[in-house]
């Protein structure tokens, strides 16, 4: 993304954050402010075999050159005053143990769990109006549309658990029936940082997904924040979700991806919990500038043939 572009983008990010304080757990999503198309680098459409890296060439590999960068997350976590939470991993890896750091309590996904139903609804029926605005406008008659197409239920969640399965998440289950009344169902599954950023580092390697992820690089004005304001990445793709919680304050959460120079990826997924939208995004968008200082720093990977 340029340089003008991303203040372009900036700018309608804070110009939507009074709109966006309903959440996405509303019926209808806020209206979208016309979106800033991010260019994602080409994907594969079939299964690869993942090339990972750790920081800059040359860099020591293991948990070790990590310690300055916790310690440094956790200065940036405690300046925000919310619960802040986030997982780092390399496109084609998993979740780093020495990056997933501040809050990892397994939280709703809201939202970021429309990424996999996207991608399980191209699976099973090909290329869906519905999941444009879906991804892009984080619009939910349009999931439910897509949920729909599944066969709603039990057929729907195990679709879209097969594809978390897929994308390196061994554990998370969508639910099949209603947990929360007045919310979609598969927007209150329980989906942890770590398994939310391995899926994620997997997601440009899987079959089917290109076209999500292009789709996650066009979002509109109600999810240009957190990763999306950063400066240094060459391309971003990114998905939130928001919404509140029974008893512990407003769930703000985001999964994404960024390129760096040499088409290589680093996928994040992180959260904050806090007493507003407002809040949270502002938090987000903190952890978002440790990332962008950071970025050479970050383990990344590709998707080889």
């Amino acid at each position: 993304m340029t340089t003008p572009q991303r203040m372009k983008s900036v700018a309608m990010a804070l110009g939507c954050v009074v709109a966006v304080a309903a959440g996405c757990t509303t019926p209808a999503d806020p209206a979208p402010i016309s979106p800033v198309t991010v260019t994602v680098t080409s994907t594969p459409s079939v299964p690869q075999t993942p090339s990972t890296s750790v920081g800059a060439p040359g860099a020591p590999s293991g948990s070790a050159p990590y310690g300055a960068l916790a310690a440094s997350f956790r200065k940036v976590a405690s300046s925000t005053g919310l619960t802040v939470g986030i997982a780092v991993a390399p496109v084609g890896g998993d979740a780093v143990p020495a990056l997933t750091l501040g809050d990892t309590t397994p939280r709703v996904a809201w939202s970021t769990i429309k990424v996999p139903l996207a991608v399980a609804a191209e699976r099973q029926n090909g290329p869906i109006p519905a999941a444009s605005a879906a991804i892009i406008n984080s619009d939910n008659g349009s999931a439910e549309a897509l949920w729909s197409s599944l066969g709603g239920g039990q057929a729907a969640a195990d679709s879209v658990t097969a594809v978390l399965r897929d994308g390196g998440d061994t554990t998370t289950v969508v639910p099949a029936t209603p947990r929360r009344p007045g919310y979609t169902v598969f927007g209150q599954t329980i989906w942890a940082l770590p398994d939310a950023a391995t899926f994620t580092a997997h997601l440009p390697c899987l079959d089917g997904a290109r076209s999500v992820v292009t789709l996650m690089g066009e979002v509109a004005g109600n999810q240009q924040w957190g990763v999306e304001v950063m400066q240094a990445p060459r391309a971003t793709a990114v998905k939130g979700g928001w919404g509140p919680g029974m008893s512990d304050g407003y769930l703000v959460r985001q999964i994404g991806l960024f390129t760096y120079r040499d088409g290589q990826r680093t996928a994040v997924a992180m959260s904050s919990v806090g007493g507003s939208m407002t809040a949270g995004i502002a938090a987000l968008n903190a952890v978002a500038g440790w990332l962008d200082a950071n970025m050479t720093r970050l383990p990344r990977g590709r998707c080889d043939a």
